[in-house]
């Protein structure tokens, strides 16, 4: 057991958690899955779902098996965003982007030319993606809107912090996308006038 804020909880062994959390080099997000003793042997759905939808259920999955294994034992309903935090940094001590302590030489730089002790986190696109997905998956498991633990102001704050915090210890900007319009083609021309 370690002792993690104001609760106890037992942690997985390491094997355990290398099958919980894999990192996707696809898309820059990690994806939670479940480990084998809490994965159901269900027969497979006659529609397949996106990779999306997958790692949604996953990641729901594995949040509900975090909440099974909180001391005490936490009932979904009871859920808040202080408890979406713990969760989220519970994830981090599994994260693999290096984030710089501001007294390391290679704070702000965004490819260090030597190793350095710094710790290894969770990276923000990865916990933001999370929370989207966790988010959906709570409202579409019975959830209402407005008691949403993922939406919680908290977890907004926590991110933006996130954020900024490893912008600037990995020298890096993260800038909103800007959504890719298609092309408008031009107006088709004018018919041409009647033969008279």
């Amino acid at each position: 057991m370690e002792k993690y804020h104001s609760f106890t909880m037992d942690v997985p062994p390491a094997q355990e958690v290398d099958s919980i959390i894999t990192t996707n080099l696809n898309t820059g997000g990690i994806m939670l899955s479940p480990t084998s003793s809490s994965s159901s042997s269900t027969s497979s759905p006659a529609t397949t779902l996106s990779r999306y939808e997958n790692q949604k259920r996953r990641d729901w999955n594995t949040f509900g098996q975090y909440l099974r294994n909180h001391r005490p034992p936490l009932a979904l309903s009871r859920c808040s965003g202080a408890h979406v935090l713990e969760f989220l940094r519970y994830l981090d001590q599994f994260g693999k982007t290096k984030v710089h302590t501001q007294l390391c030489p290679f704070f702000g730089h965004p490819n260090p030319p030597a190793p350095c002790p710094c710790p290894l986190r969770q990276a923000w696109g990865s916990l933001d993606a999370l929370i989207g997905r966790l988010r959906a998956a709570f409202e579409e498991n019975g959830g209402k809107p407005e008691t949403n633990p993922f939406g919680a102001r908290a977890v907004r704050l926590y991110l933006r912090e996130v954020r900024d915090s490893q912008a600037k210890a990995r020298g890096i900007s993260y800038e909103k996308k800007k959504r890719k319009r298609p092309p408008q083609l031009p107006p088709p021309p004018p018919p041409p006038p009647p033969l008279s």
